[in-house]
């Protein structure tokens, strides 16, 4: 395995261009940390995402709805990633089925195929929104907003065409140990509206890089993983990251986030890692 690589001098402004009904072709600007020939897994979740909001939209349950919204009252509760191999960049297809349906709790996977491999499979709990206002609640506390954080420039420390493509504003208080907002200069899909469950999850698995325990030059500790739930709609330009980065004695790891935006905490998100030397292979 590599060490990190330089971001490129330009990108385009997508991170991926559709092929087909179900088939995306990734620009430069999904290009990862890692492998200068992978894809940074960030920009891929939003896009699975992206693609169950399209086919439970065109589902059509309740009349429809507008871009990523199904018109049928449920909402993305949580979406689990397993990443089953390096991800190539390289044209791919999404498919998505219903699991489990139903009129207050369903569950849909997807999966993503480059070739005739899977290389992600995700699940994602969608459940009905009813009116908790009155006992409504978190103990996590809110983060200072975006303008309060200095920006970072994240190449310094990563590579890769998505590291080019986000600002960062950036605290990090101790090694493993980090807050941040971040913002995408690009569209999910080219010419395509995401929402905003989709735009957010497109920034979530950075919480990995914003809060490095050690120098990724020198050991690994990619994730084999990302899970997120929410408790309650994201909104808005800036996916709030407040991350801590354990590891254990064996080589393993976890990255924990409390997921923000500028209202608030939103929920959490958890990637397990896998944690050796660069010079392991």
């Amino acid at each position: 395995m590599t060490t990190p690589t330089a971001a490129p001098d330009s990108y385009d402004q997508s991170y991926y261009q559709r092929t087909g009904e179900n088939r995306y072709k990734p620009t430069v600007q999904a290009q990862g940390a890692w492998h200068p020939d992978e894809q940074h897994f960030s920009p891929l979740g939003g896009l699975i995402v992206h693609a169950i909001d399209r086919y439970r939209a065109d589902r059509g349950r309740v009349g429809g709805g507008t871009a990523g919204q199904a018109g049928d009252g449920l909402a993305l509760a949580r979406i689990s990633f397993d990443i089953l191999g390096l991800i190539a960049l390289e044209e791919f297809e999404v498919t998505v089925e219903t699991v489990r349906p139903g009129r207050t709790i369903e569950l849909v996977e997807a999966t993503v195929v480059i070739g005739e491999r899977a290389v992600v499979r995700a699940r994602a709990w969608f459940l009905a929104e009813l009116d908790t206002t009155a006992v409504a609640g978190t103990h996590d506390p809110r983060l200072p907003g975006p303008e309060e954080f200095e920006p970072w420039e994240m190449s310094g420390l990563w590579g890769g065409g998505y590291i080019s493509s986000i600002d960062v504003r950036h605290r990090a208080t101790a090694p493993g140990r980090a807050t941040a907002w971040i913002a995408s200069r690009a569209e999910l899909v080219a010419g395509e509206t995401s929402s905003p469950h989709a735009s957010f999850v497109a920034l979530v698995d950075t919480a990995n890089g914003i809060a490095a325990r050690q120098d990724p030059t020198e050991w690994m500790f990619p994730n084999t993983d990302l899970t997120i739930h929410f408790h309650r709609r994201p909104e808005g330009r800036w996916t709030g990251l407040d991350t801590g980065v354990s590891f254990g004695p064996a080589g393993h790891g976890v990255t924990s986030t409390v997921l923000h935006d500028e209202r608030g905490p939103v929920g959490r998100a958890e990637q397990i890692l896998t944690v050796r030397p660069q010079s392991v292979s």
